[in-house]
């Protein structure tokens, strides 16, 4: 049971390192981003990476939550809030670019703000629960 307890730690290390690495590539696309119908088509083969880095975060946290034998710190019921705020704001950033009209670039813009600030919000959650998983 240790062994398969310490196995997940470091899963679950690597796939926060993952989703950092995912956030900023979102953020490097999203930055580069010219055209509406191109980034809609590149987001379409991206957001599966990112729902499975996500993914692969709260499975690594669920096997080492049934390690632990299901004990719900308030670490665990933190990190299990900030998942759902992470998984929200993807739904929300994805579902606004899904409705973009392809034929008006000037919501490019508007929506690069708004994209920004999820991001950096789902940036700053995992890095706050991360540093203090750290402490």
């Amino acid at each position: 049971m240790n062994e398969m307890y310490d196995m997940s730690i470091v899963t679950h290390y690597y796939s926060v390192i993952g989703i950092l690495v995912v956030i900023g590539m979102n953020a490097i696309m999203l930055a580069n981003a010219k055209d509406i119908a191109h980034y809609q088509r590149q987001m379409s083969i991206f957001t599966p990476l990112s729902s499975m880095a996500l993914g692969g975060i709260i499975f690594t946290g669920v096997v080492m939550m049934a390690a632990k034998h299901l004990d719900f710190s308030i670490e665990n019921i933190l990190m299990i809030v900030f998942s759902l705020v992470i998984i929200v704001l993807e739904v929300k950033r994805i579902k606004t670019l899904k409705y973009l009209k392809k034929s008006d670039n000037t919501l490019l813009v508007a929506y690069k703000r708004m994209a920004f600030s999820m991001l950096a919000l789902e940036l700053l959650t995992t890095l706050s629960i991360s540093v203090w998983m750290w402490i």
